[in-house]
């Protein structure tokens, strides 16, 4: 009888390790996940941390060799040379193993329009072919689209996901967003309810001009004329859709009577 109960005990640990060594299986199928980001003013990397807390994932941030720490017209006029020249800077090796990772959170403020200088030369000095890219951009007014389509082209092995994009006046509504964005696609456990898809835009009205007004007054530079406008529901207000006659694509979202643009696309 105390053989049988030795070997009972035996089994029971047994099973309980091969539970165990199951799960740790499972835990290392899981997907690896790094946040690598260029900021040189800070904004990104505010957004990459929030990321990489939301995520749990490993975080790294990626620079040049010669940073750009000049005043902010001595950094207008190096990146304009560069970009006329097609001059790339000199990244520093980054120090994370990339082949460890399946998903890489790539992030970049964006620079006239275009992905920042430093993340152009990050992607031609490392191999990301194979690898599930999610891009988030800081801007001052738009550009996640030219940046996802940039990457699209400029990464063709690699899976350019859907992105993330936020002006640099409005970071710090960035981790709501983010928490509605990495559940909305998956990255992160939760449930949000889905917005629903813009409906077919019409003539503004006075009142939808006044609202587009309102949200792009105090911006540095004209954003045209609002034209034809579509609206949905969003948390706590509404998220309308503007075509100006310019024919650019400017996002705002008014809530408790505080218009604020979100966004350009050109």
């Amino acid at each position: 009888m105390k053989k049988f109960f030795i070997a009972f005990a035996l089994l029971k640990i047994l099973v309980a390790l091969a539970a165990l060594a199951m799960m740790v299986s499972c835990a290392d199928k899981g997907p690896k996940v790094l946040v690598l980001y260029y900021s040189q003013t800070g904004t990104t990397q505010a957004v990459a941390e929030e990321f990489c807390r939301q995520l749990g994932a490993d975080i790294e941030k990626f620079d040049v060799t010669e940073p750009y720490d000049g005043s902010y017209q001595e950094t207008i006029m190096r990146g304009q040379q560069e970009m006329s020249s097609g001059i790339l800077p000199e990244i520093v090796p980054i120090k994370a193993d990339l082949k460890k990772y399946d998903t890489i959170f790539l992030g970049f403020p964006i620079w006239y329009g275009q992905p920042c200088l430093p993340l152009q030369s990050l992607i031609k000095s490392v191999d990301l072919s194979g690898k599930e890219i999610v891009p988030f951009c800081t801007f001052g007014s738009g550009g996640l689209v030219e940046a996802t389509n940039a990457l699209t082209e400029a990464l063709p092995e690699s899976y350019i996901m859907n992105g993330y994009g936020v002006r640099s006046a409005r970071v710090s509504a960035a981790p709501e967003e983010i928490n509605r964005f990495l559940i909305s696609n998956q990255y992160k456990e939760g449930e949000v309810t889905p917005y629903d898809f813009f409906p077919e835009q019409h003539e503004c009205s006075e009142e939808e001009a006044e609202i587009f007004r309102q949200a792009t007054s105090d911006y540095m530079m004209p954003l045209g004329t609002a034209a034809y406008v579509s609206s949905r529901a969003i948390d706590g207000g509404t998220e309308y859709q503007f075509t100006t006659l310019e024919n650019t694509t400017i996002y705002v979202n008014l809530i408790g009577g505080n218009a604020e643009f979100t966004r350009v696309d050109r």
